[in-house]
C-alpha cells in the first residue's frame, strides 16, 4: 500500500487528528469497516449500521492491531490515535478518491442491470494472465465497498477491475469521482432498481453518469445487442460486444458441454479465434467478448485471451454448480430482476434431467413487480421448467403465470391450496408457498435424482439458507 498515515487522513478528510505526535506518521495498510477483520496495520471505519454501530468497536480493533480509526464522536479513553469527521461514509470516500489517484494503471469500471459480477470476474481472470490484477470482492461496490477496494490497492497491481453498483441517481457519479475508469464496461439496461430509477431510459441516465469523470481518451465497451446501449454516444471511443452481426466483437458457434464449460469464437473485424471456458449458463457467452474487448485494448495477444479465460471460477451465489448425489444445483441467489431471471431459465432448461426452480421475489420492482413476476411465471413454463416452487410476496404471481401458460386460462381465485389441482393434469407442476418452512417441506418431498435444481431470488429474500436443506 502506497504511504498513508492518521495525519495524511486528517488532512484529505478536514478531519481533527486526535492523538500523540509519535502515532501521527505511522502508516496505515489497508481500511475495514468491520472490527473481526481488523489485522495489523488497519484503519477501522466506524459506521454506525441498523444492528451496530462501529465506535462501540473501537477499542477492540485497536486491540487487534488497528493504528488508527476514523469516527464521526470524540471517543473517551480511546486506546490509539482516531481522527474526528463529520461524516465516516463521505471521509473514506474522500480518502479513497485520494489514494486512486497515486496510481497510473489502468482502471476498468464496470456496472449493468445484470451481469455485472460476472463480467468483473470473467475479465479479472483474462487480464490476471498477464498483469496482477485487482477486483472488487464479494459485494464491494457500493459507496462504501468501492473505497475499501481501492484501497487495498498496492505497488504490485498493474490493473484494476471495479464493479460499480446503483440504485438511484447521483450514485454512480460518486462512485465515478473515486473510481475515474480508464475503460468503463456497461452490460445490461434492465430493471433491476426500476421502482427508484422509473424506466429503463431512468436506468440509462443514471448508469451512464460514469462518462462524466473519464477522460476523453477513456473507451466505452457497451453490450451491443442491448438496444439502448447500443444507440448510446459515449462521447469517446465506443467498443460494442455481444452475440448480434453489427457488434465489433461478438461471440459465434456457441456450444454448451452441460454444467463443465462453454466454448465459442471470438470475431471481430481484426480476428477469429477459438475459446473454452470453463462456466455454466447462457449469459457467459454474451459477456465473453467484453473481456476480450477489455484484454485487447490492454495489450493481450490471442494465447493470452484464450490461457485467462481458462481461470474464470464463478462466485458464490452466481450460477455457481454443484453435483451432489446426481443432482446439479444451481445456485444463483445473490440477486434477481427479470434480466436476470429469465437468464438463469434458459440456462437450466439445456440442462439434461427433470427441471426445478425454486424461485423467490424480485425485489424493487415499483409498481411494475406484479406484472413482471406473472411474465417470468409465463417465460418458465415456456422455456422448459418442470416443477415451479416460490416464495414470498410476489411471488404468487410467478405461480399464476405458470399454471395460466400452461392451461390457457388461469383464475387467481384458485390460488387457495399449494397442491393446485391443476397439477394433476399436467406434466408441469407449480407450487406457492406463503410459509418458507411449507417451502422447505415440499423441497424436501419434491426433489429427485437426476434433477436440475436451480435457486433463484432476490438477495432480500434469504434463499441462501435453502442451500443447506438442499445439500444435506
Amino acid at each position: 500500500m502506497k504511504q498513508l498515515t492518521p495525519e495524511k487522513i486528517a488532512e484529505i478528510t478536514n478531519g481533527e487528528y486526535i492523538g500523540t505526535d509519535k502515532d501521527k506518521t505511522v502508516p496505515i495498510k489497508g481500511a475495514v469497516r468491520d472490527n473481526r477483520d481488523v489485522k495489523p496495520g488497519n484503519l477501522f471505519i466506524c459506521i454506525k449500521g441498523a444492528k451496530a454501530d462501529g465506535h462501540d468497536f473501537i477499542n477492540s480493533a485497536f486491540e487487534s492491531g488497528a493504528v488508527c480509526c476514523l469516527t464521526e464522536i470524540k471517543i473517551n479513553n480511546a486506546k490509539g490515535p482516531y481522527v474526528l469527521v463529520t461524516s465516516t461514509l463521505e471521509a473514506i470516500k474522500q480518502i479513497g478518491a485520494y489514494y486512486r489517484s497515486l496510481f497510473d494503471i489502468p482502471v476498468i469500471g464496470i456496472t449493468g442491470s445484470v451481469g455485472k459480477t460476472t463480467a468483473k470476474e470473467i475479465i479479472a481472470a483474462v487480464l490476471s494472465e498477464k498483469y496482477c490484477v485487482l477486483k472488487t470482492e464479494m459485494n464491494l461496490n457500493n459507496e462504501l465497498g468501492v473505497p475499501l477496494t481501492l484501497l487495498t490497492l498496492e505497488e504490485k497491481h498493474e490493473a484494476a477491475v471495479i464493479e460499480m453498483g446503483i440504485s438511484d441517481f447521483g450514485e454512480m457519479s460518486r462512485l465515478a469521482q473515486m473510481v475515474r475508469p480508464d475503460i468503463f464496461v456497461m452490460t445490461k439496461i434492465g430493471y433491476a432498481h426500476i421502482e427508484e430509477l422509473g424506466d429503463l431510459q431512468g436506468v440509462l441516465k443514471a448508469k451512464t453518469e460514469a462518462f462524466e469523470y473519464m477522460k476523453p481518451t477513456g473507451t466505452a465497451v457497451l453490450n451491443g445487442d442491448d438496444e439502448l446501449l447500443n444507440g448510446y454516444d459515449p462521447k469517446m471511443r465506443k467498443i460494442t460486444f455481444g452475440l448480434e452481426k453489427h457488434n465489433d466483437i461478438r461471440a459465434l458457434n456457441i456450444q454448451s458441454n452441460g454444467i463443465e464449460s462453454i466454448e465459442l469464437d471470438i470475431e471481430s473485424e481484426q480476428s477469429r479465434f477459438h475459446i473454452k471456458i470453463p462456466a455454466y449458463g447462457s449469459h457467459i457467452s454474451s459477456l465473453a467478448p467484453a473481456a476480450v474487448a477489455v484484454g485487447q485494448l490492454l495489450g493481450m495477444n490471442e494465447k493470452e485471451i484464450q490461457n485467462g479465460f481458462l481461470k474464470y471460477l464463478p462466485v458464490e451465489g452466481r450460477s455457481r454448480v454443484s453435483n451432489l448425489r446426481e443432482i446439479t444445483v444451481i445456485d444463483d441467489c445473490y440477486n434477481a430482476n427479470p434480466n436476470s431471471v429469465k437468464a438463469a431459465l434458459t440456462s437450466i432448461s439445456a440442462l439434461p434431467g427433470r427441471h426445478v426452480a425454486i424461485l423467490g421475489d424480485m425485489l424493487s420492482l415499483g409498481e411494475h413487480s406484479e406484472q413482471m413476476h406473472r411474465e417470468i411465471g409465463i417465460f418458465a413454463a415456456q422455456s422448459g421448467i418442470d416443477v415451479l416452487l416460490c416464495h414470498g410476496e410476489k411471488a404468487r404471481f410467478f405461480y399464476e403465470g405458470f399454471l395460466s401458460a400452461d392451461t390457457g386460462n388461469f383464475n387467481a381465485d384458485d390460488v387457495k391450496v399449494t397442491d393446485n389441482e391443476k397439477n394433476k393434469k399436467s406434466n408441469k407442476q407449480a407450487y406457492y408457498f406463503p410459509q418458507l418452512n411449507d417451502l422447505i417441506t415440499k423441497i424436501q418431498q419434491t426433489i429427485e435424482k437426476g434433477d436440475a435444481v436451480l435457486i433463484k431470488a432476490s438477495r432480500g429474500m434469504q434463499f441462501d439458507k435453502l442451500l443447506p436443506v438442499i445439500y444435506e
